[in-house]
């Protein structure tokens, strides 16, 4: 995710392979184009939005485990700029259908459910994609524009047509992260008739808590913002950081709550994180329902549950620069409590 490039060591970036992969991705764009042919839309998008640290790597691992949906994969984040091309690169070295007396079968198609910050570990491991999305979104110093803005400088349509055609190389639904568009789901949604929207919502106290140790992780402390800098980042930035969290984290619901208030229910869903990791599978059943609603997907064709019947749910208070009271305090001063 944007923010300060103060990375430690650790989350540094490898300019060599950031040089590499921006060589790769340039010369690979005319092939790319020619996969537009088949750019309707056949498929469900599903865009899992909300506060990050709230539980959507997680989500978003389950999603891509139970076999519903395509999704980015760590292989298919490295042809951000060729993304057809590098699908169809995608499956030619994984799908069984294309293994020829098993020459290759070095991929790690397991989902482990672990994950850094947001960043998973094997080439099929859900990615956050979030090249692909800075393509078609010219964001300067904050990573929000107004709709008018939008209207003018990103490319959503092109955005769209990407999206479409690799729904239907994949023939599936295809799922991704979409908070670098918190607080902008009206304008994402006029994209796609099949648009469904999955706000993550997680306990703010202990999201407040994950997210002040995702700063320490990533830059060494807990005063350097973390994740996109919203519209709200020039008022929070230079906040105590328990503030500046707990002020981030309510703007991103608030914006998202806004955003899919004015949608149908069948292109929205709600998800508590601490529900979801009680019983998956409710979940499961839901999702099915609304893809039902956009794709015309019989029960038969979906696939059957065979995931985790539960997950441990993480909320225990750790950090020592504040305690719980004063993090609830802080989150209910925010919402005007």
């Amino acid at each position: 995710m944007a923010a300060s490039e103060n990375r430690t060591e650790k989350y540094a970036r490898v300019g060599s392979l950031e040089d590499l992969l921006k060589e790769l991705n340039k010369n690979l764009a005319g092939a790319n184009k020619k996969y537009l042919d088949d750019k309707s839309e056949k498929f469900s998008k599903v865009f899992i939005v909300g506060p990050p640290r709230s539980g959507t790597t997680l989500f978003t691992q389950w999603l891509a485990n139970t076999g519903l949906v395509s999704y980015p994969t760590n292989l298919l984040s490295r042809f951000y700029g060729a993304p057809l091309v590098g699908a169809k690169i995608q499956q030619l070295l994984t799908d069984p259908k294309y293994n020829f007396r098993n020459e290759i079968l070095d991929f790690n198609s397991d989902i482990d459910f672990s994950s850094e910050n947001g960043k998973t570990k094997g080439a099929l491991a859900p990615n956050e994609f979030w090249y692909f999305w800075r393509r078609f979104l010219p964001y300067g110093e904050l990573d929000y524009m107004s709709p008018e803005e939008l209207h003018k400088k990103a490319n959503l349509s092109g955005f769209r047509d990407e999206l479409n055609a690799l729904a239907n190389i994949f023939e599936k639904p295809f799922a991704m992260k979409g908070m670098i568009m918190n607080q902008s789901i009206p304008e994402l949604n006029k994209q796609f008739d099949k648009a469904l929207f999955i706000h993550i919502h997680r306990d703010p106290v202990f999201n407040i808590q994950s997210a002040l140790e995702a700063r320490k992780r990533q830059y060494g402390d807990i005063n350097t913002w973390y994740s996109f800098k919203i519209k709200e980042y020039p008022e929070l930035k230079n906040l105590d950081p328990l503030e500046s969290v707990a002020g981030q984290i309510t703007a991103i619901n608030k914006s998202v709550e806004k955003g899919i208030s004015g949608l149908p229910e069948h292109k929205k869903l709600v998800v508590q994180y601490e529900d979801f990791c009680k019983r998956p599978e409710y979940y499961y059943g839901l999702l099915v329902d609304k893809i039902k609603t956009h794709d015309g997907l019989s029960s038969n064709v979906a696939p059957s549950y065979q995931g985790k019947k539960s997950f441990n749910i993480t909320n225990n208070w750790r950090i020592i620069e504040y305690n719980k009271v004063a993090a609830k305090e802080t989150i209910s001063k925010n919402l005007g409590h």
